[in-house]
């Protein structure tokens, strides 16, 4: 109750004073602000950063890529005369095999989902924002009833959980998940510490299934996207390990070092599940005859020797499914904080919660201070007016970490939540009186020629999540306008999206390539591509009705009368 007032009084004070001061919809608060701040520091990590130029060697021995290790570096160095001079010396010779080691070792399946790393995932593969998961979440645990609580926090279960496990993996075995399932339910299945854990699950357990029948056909295709990432790390999690051997091999030529690493797979384990996931660290797969001639001492013949090279890059800029992240754990942005403040923000979860964030980061949007390009996140000329304009306290997760503090301390009673919350207000008289005395000046970069129909205010143009918009400069007004809507239609000439501009009869199809087509010649040509039918969809529908030709067999008998010898 001390957060939820403290965020209140602090909030909607300093919203109105730089509302009011600077007669625009400037939105400031403790967990909003810091989150524009962070987009707006890594861009200027990203404006400063400057590339450089570095190389590496590889070289083909019996099938296996080895790279060079430079004694100063890690396989990479800056020089590249010294990389060419490596190259042209150990060209006719052999590398010499100077170490094999073999070990055995396997991977668990990544821990259960709670909301914020299936947000993530959702963003990453299939470009759901966080509000989008979160709602299609909650449409698959409320309407049909097929998942848990998506509002959750923790990865793990309590033990209470396990005794319904095996009626979870038989209810969700359907489909594409029924063989892993029934192989799964037929054996017993137990918790161990990777996935149960007391003490690791606060109000909610992770988000798995539950123990209702599901018909996927009753399933949008994105409510079945979210089902199928839940349901794969749920039947990962109670598969057994993906067992592999590791094969490492130091070699020299001439002195220089060079390594490989490789393994063989034996056993899928959990990766069964996905048929395809890439950890963190890919080793290259090989076959175990590939290392037949990998022996200590061993010489082996050069097929290939090249140079490799690249650039170091800045970091990437946010996506939503970074920006989680990002907020989860923001102690990257907490500088000039001491260690006790890094450590309590750690503790508590970042800025937000897992049930708010998604919310956070569509208010930032819809009032913006950042825009989307593609899936990467900017803050916009409105975003860092606003973190010039808006007290410093509010725009660092500091002010967070010392929140959760005091708010701890209440927690276990060493604290009166009253006296808290006057402390609060006297920092919001703080915060005011900064704004009020405030001479900087807040500009509309954005402005257009346009009036607005309703009270005669120039227009604004801004980017929307959805495409741009004309927005009303006067807050009491609440005007908007859509110009240009962002859409799937895909240009015959470059593959881009397509913009979609103007009004009724007048709409039309823009690209940033300069191609130009009207929506009602749109729509006739994708009729007119309706009523043709494609390579590909010929091949299915044939496969189809081969499919069906060989069912319509009676094909116990025609195995029997196979066996028959006559």
């Amino acid at each position: 109750m001390a957060r939820s007032e403290a965020d209140w009084i602090v909030g909607i004070n300093a919203t109105r004073a730089l509302t009011s001061k600077y007669n625009a919809q400037l939105s400031c608060g403790r967990v909003q602000t810091p989150t524009v701040a962070m987009i707006a520091a890594l861009e200027d990590e990203i404006r400063g950063f400057k590339p450089v130029k570095y190389y590496g060697i590889e070289l083909n021995a019996q099938s296996c890529r080895f790279v060079w290790q430079d004694k100063n570096s890690d396989g990479r160095t800056f020089d590249k005369e010294k990389c060419d001079n490596i190259i042209r010396r150990i060209q006719s010779k052999k590398l010499t095999v100077a170490d094999v080691s073999r070990s055995k070792a396997q991977t668990l399946a990544p821990a259960l989902y709670d909301l914020t790393e299936l947000q993530r995932d959702a963003s990453n593969i299939y470009g759901f924002s966080a509000k989008e998961t979160l709602s299609i979440m909650q449409t698959l645990y409320e309407r049909h009833k097929v998942l848990t609580y998506p509002r959750t926090d923790s990865r793990y279960l309590s033990d209470d959980i396990v005794e319904t496990l095996r009626d979870r993996v038989r209810a969700c075995s359907v489909g594409p998940y029924s063989k892993i399932g029934f192989r799964i339910s037929s054996n017993p299945i137990k918790g161990n510490k990777n996935f149960v854990n007391n003490d690791r699950v606060s109000d909610h357990h992770a988000i798995i299934p539950t123990e209702q029948p599901v018909f996927l056909k009753d399933f949008t295709d994105r409510e079945r996207k979210i089902y199928d990432l839940v349901v794969k790390r749920f039947l990962a999690v109670l598969s057994k390990p993906f067992e592999f051997e590791k094969v490492s091999v130091k070699g020299t030529v001439d002195d220089e070092v060079f390594t490989f690493r490789g393994r063989v797979t034996l056993s899928m384990g959990w990766k069964e599940v996905y048929g395809d996931y890439e950890d963190e660290e890919e080793l290259e797969e090989y076959a175990e005859n590939d290392f037949s001639a990998l022996k200590k001492d061993a010489q082996l013949s050069i097929s290939s020797v090249k140079r490799t090279e690249g650039e170091t890059k800045p970091p990437a800029r946010f996506t939503e499914a970074s920006l989680l992240s990002a907020m989860e754990n923001p102690v990257r942005f907490m500088k000039n904080a001491d260690k006790d403040l890094k450590k309590t923000i750690g503790e508590t979860g970042g800025l937000g919660t897992v049930a708010t964030r998604a919310d956070i980061i569509d208010k930032l949007f819809n009032s913006f201070v950042i825009e989307k390009k593609g899936r990467d996140i900017y803050t916009t000329s409105k975003g860092r007016q606003l973190l010039e304009l808006a007290p410093e306290d509010l725009k660092s997760p500091v002010l967070t970490a010392q929140w959760e503090q005091h708010l701890n301390d209440i927690a276990k009673g060493r604290l009166n939540k009253e006296s808290f919350l006057n402390d609060m207000i006297e920092y919001t008289r703080t915060v005011i009186r900064e704004i009020k005395t405030s001479d900087k000046k807040y500009v509309h970069d954005n402005e257009t020629r346009t009036k607005c129909p309703e009270c005669g205010s120039y227009l604004l143009e801004v980017n929307g999540k959805k495409g741009t918009m004309l927005v009303c400069q006067n807050r009491e007004c609440g005007y908007r306008k859509g110009i240009a809507q962002a859409t799937n239609a895909r240009c015959p000439e470059c593959h881009k999206k397509l913009e979609l501009k103007g009004e009724g009869e007048g709409k039309i199809f823009v690209c940033k390539c300069g191609y130009r087509e009207k929506l009602s010649a749109f729509s006739k040509r994708k009729e007119n591509e309706k009523t043709a039918i494609s390579g590909k969809e010929a091949a299915k529908y044939l496969a189809k009705q081969s499919k069906k030709q060989d069912e319509g067999l009676n094909t116990a008998l025609a195995d029997a009368l196979s066996k028959l010898k006559l």
